[in-house]
């Protein structure tokens, strides 16, 4: 019988969510939703230098604006492995009696060497010209360790409670080799693979043990991280068979970078910075508060898009995905192994799709705020027919102020490139021939005011509909003219025509 999917998203509360973390549980989200599997949220502190108050809240924040929530894990409810905060786990002594099993097998040794023994031990190695000085199988012999100390030595450090740190003993010159959902088969010699830290001495357990830990007692099915921890797989490979778990343990799948736009290295932290939660968070290792997606004006499910197409090709040339339609026909297998380049424009233009699809009383209700903070409490109406004239131009919400303040403001300027090229004496005559047509309309709306114009236009003679917009609004450009006058009113109007024509002479 196949093994239930169960995932999990396991980030380290220190910081700011990144794009590609938010991606690595996206990506775990929607291969359990396919296969009708757990999502698990587990909190990986057992760095507690590196803790950051509050970001424990942000990631869990970050996870439920984009819409990809754990069913399990920290902040989204129990199940039956809890705890799901490692610092807490380490207390029920779970790491430790795996570590003593590797100890006792003869796969893991205690290393009692000073952090200044570690640092002579790098100099020497880097005065010999060694490329990338490690702990391992030829360092090891010349180190204080449970190897090279005799086991009353051994016995004597512990007794007295010298401090250690407890190692993988990786093999000399052994192949190791593994199959990658992504990558397909990898082989590594194990001359390449230091002898990781699995237990420090403060008895806090290292990534490479507890991730491997959890993910047995979880019973999780497949480990989706990024590519960096690739190099790491094969010392993770050797603690799954030392601890005779080898054939059961779950599939992997390396996940590739997220380029720069030019495909010249990994994303910059700017870029790839997630939403901030709240607001007034910021992270206490930055200068500078970085504007997140969110605050940028993105919506949550066109960001969502843009990250599952970072990396995963869908079989088409459809770009536009609601997470059930990805949830439905994702697959590890279209992952693509090279880096993924994020286009921030292209960022812009999802934006913008989404922007376009929502109804006009949606829009209304995300631009009110900016109106009030402004000075206008508008008819709901108004503001969803300001919203229709102005969203084809915007791509964020934020901009509809932008792209339409002159509905709302009377021009103090008028366009100078275009008063300049098109404005003469005898042309305002045929304006405020046209002014005394207008204030006949009874009907003011803007397919009223395009045939008045049009008439006016073959009696009069020619009358430049970029100066009429310029009279009207101040500026050259815009929504269609005559449904921006008739949202102006009337009355507006022919107030604001009178007004230009004593400003131009």
């Amino acid at each position: 019988m196949e093994k239930r999917v169960r995932v999990r998203f396991a980030p380290s509360p220190t910081g700011g969510l990144h794009m590609g973390g938010v991606r690595t549980a996206l990506f775990n989200y929607l291969f359990a939703k396919k296969h009708g599997g757990d999502f698990i949220l587990r909190i990986e502190d057992t760095d507690q230098t590196r803790f950051v108050e509050g970001a424990e809240e942000y990631i869990i924040n970050a996870l439920k604006w984009c819409g990809i929530e754990p069913n399990e894990g920290v902040g989204f409810g129990d199940g039956k492995h809890k705890p799901y905060r490692q610092s807490e786990r380490k207390e029920l002594g779970i790491y430790k009696k795996y570590a003593d099993k590797l100890i006792a097998s003869g796969h893991a040794y205690y290393a009692f060497d000073t952090s200044e023994e570690l640092d002579e031990m790098r100099k020497r190695l880097e005065a010999a010209k060694v490329v990338a000085p490690q702990y391992n199988v030829v360092t090891r012999q010349n180190m204080r360790n449970s190897l090279t100390l005799s086991a009353e030595e051994v016995q004597k450090e512990l007794s007295e409670g010298k401090p250690y740190v407890v190692r993988l003993k990786v093999p000399r010159n052994e192949e190791i080799r593994f199959n990658d959902i992504i990558r397909g088969w990898v082989v590594v010699n194990s001359a390449q693979v230091d002898d990781k830290v699995l237990l420090k001495s403060d008895g806090m357990p290292t990534y490479h043990l507890a991730h491997i830990v959890d993910d047995i007692e979880m019973e999780i099915s497949h480990v989706v991280r990024g590519e960096e921890w690739l190099p790491s797989a094969p010392a993770h490979i050797l603690i799954y068979r030392y601890l005779g778990l080898e054939e059961s343990m779950p599939k992997l799948a390396h996940l590739p970078l997220i380029l720069n736009p030019d495909g010249n290295g990994k994303i910059s932290k700017r870029e790839s910075r997630f939403p901030v939660f709240p607001l007034s968070w910021k992270d206490p290792r930055e200068a500078e508060p970085f504007i997140g997606y969110k605050e940028a004006g993105y919506f949550p499910e066109a960001f969502v898009n843009i990250l599952a197409l970072l990396g995963w090709n869908p079989g088409d040339n459809q770009e536009i995905f609601s997470v059930e339609e990805i949830s439905k026909i994702f697959e590890f297998e279209r992952v693509h192994k090279s880096g993924a380049k994020f286009d921030p424009e292209k960022a812009k233009w999802f934006n913008q799709q989404y922007l376009k699809n929502k109804t006009n009383a949606e829009l209304a209700a995300l631009f009110k705020p900016t109106l009030i903070e402004k000075g206008y409490n508008l008819d709901e109406i108004f503001v969803q027919e300001y919203c229709r004239l102005v969203k084809e131009k915007a791509q964020f919400v934020h901009e509809f102020w932008q792209h339409g303040y002159f509905i709302l403001e009377a021009p103090t300027s008028y366009d100078e490139k275009v008063m300049t090229k098109k404005w003469n004496a005898d042309v305002k005559v045929l304006f405020i021939k046209l002014l005394d047509k207008l204030k006949t309309v009874s009907k003011w709306d803007a397919h009223e005011l395009h045939e008045v114009f049009n008439a006016a236009a073959l009696e009069l003679g020619k009358l430049d509909m970029q100066v009429m917009r310029v009279l009207v609004t101040g500026v050259a450009g815009g929504p269609q003219l005559f449904d921006v006058m008739a949202l102006i009113g009337k009355e507006k109007v022919l107030e604001r025509l009178d007004e230009a024509f004593k400003k131009l002479s």
